[in-house]
């Protein structure tokens, strides 16, 4: 993969054909609309929740939608008509109830004229523990594209082939190689890069307190997740947007593969934290957690992933049943 020399990038403040990354604070329907018509090859966003954080103000489902779906007529005119976009979302949870928002907006997209070509689960293993239902583990992923002529660069994202030395068994082909050398074409379950695409199951640790990207973003987006999405979707100069930025994870993953990263975010302290992670990544210096890298697994050596001495009690007892 080429890189871009360290020190070499050029962040606006505002759109710009020139600038290799825009990060811009204020209004995120103000600026998109400042952008050119079929120029952005990829819309990615983790839009707000409504789930109550510290920097939003739950609002009734409906409302919440209301909202939301005033700018996606904007991302429309704006994505390519080989474009992509993914909207990751998690669930808006009201009195207990879950409401799973990609079903909602699902019929959003739907109404501009977008085609879901795939509804990816982002699995992590780390969370808020619920007390009256499973604990929530995952997130989504709606993949949509404009046209059915779309961006989507296969060799990208082949996976290993689990029996390369499988043959054709009959027919005219009989004892030839039945795989690619390339790696085999990924189904619709996700994992890890190499995996992923093989289970539309993606494993990627959320980024809590010892990930490697942690700022001070309560719900930021893992740089790995969007790296896929850039990497299979876009080529190399293709323009990647982000409306709702946060501390520029998708910015990052976008100028990290040579592709041009815009984002706008309306709080101040997000932006400066965006701008300070994209310097440290054009200085060499920023802490990414690698792409694709596996997820650890407890050896049982571990003190930790040990069963305490405390529960031995209710061990005894469950014997005794």
């Amino acid at each position: 993969m080429l890189t871009l020399p360290f020190g070499t990038l050029n962040i606006a403040s505002d759109y710009s054909a020139d600038a290799s990354a825009v990060l811009h604070h204020g209004d995120s329907m103000a600026f998109v609309r400042t952008l050119p018509s079929n120029s952005v090859k990829l819309v990615i966003t983790s839009p707000p929740y409504n789930i109550g954080k510290s920097y939003e103000k739950p609002t009734e489902l409906t409302a919440y939608l209301e909202a939301q779906s005033q700018i996606i007529p904007e991302l429309v005119r704006i994505l390519a008509d080989n474009g992509s976009l993914c909207w990751q979302v998690g669930n808006y949870v009201d009195s207990g109830e879950v409401f799973p928002l990609d079903i909602f907006y699902y019929t959003l997209f739907k109404q501009q004229g977008l085609k879901l070509r795939n509804r990816i689960i982002w699995h992590f293993e780390h969370g808020l523990h619920a007390s009256k239902r499973l604990s929530g583990r995952y997130e989504t992923i709606l993949w949509f594209t404009k046209t059915d002529d779309y961006t989507f660069n296969l060799d990208s994202v082949r996976v290993p082939s689990k029996y390369p030395g499988k043959r054709h068994y009959k027919g005219d082909k009989k004892g030839e190689l039945s795989g690619n050398p390339k790696g085999k074409n990924p189904s619709d379950l996700w994992t890890i890069l190499q995996e992923d695409w093989d289970n539309e199951i993606w494993n990627i640790p959320n980024v809590k307190s010892n990930h490697p990207e942690k700022t001070g973003h309560p719900c930021q987006f893992p740089v790995e997740l969007v790296e896929r999405c850039v990497l299979a979707l876009t080529d190399e100069g293709d323009m990647v947007y982000d409306p709702f930025s946060g501390v520029g994870s998708s910015v990052i993953a976008a100028i990290k593969h040579l592709r041009r990263g815009v984002g706008s975010e309306k709080e101040a302290d997000y932006v400066t934290l965006a701008r300070e992670r994209i310097e440290k990544w054009d200085a060499g210096v920023l802490k990414l957690r690698p792409l694709g890298k596996p997820i650890h697994q407890p050896t049982g050596r571990d003190k930790v992933s040990q069963r305490p001495n405390e529960w031995r009690m209710f061990d005894d007892e469950n014997e005794a049943k």
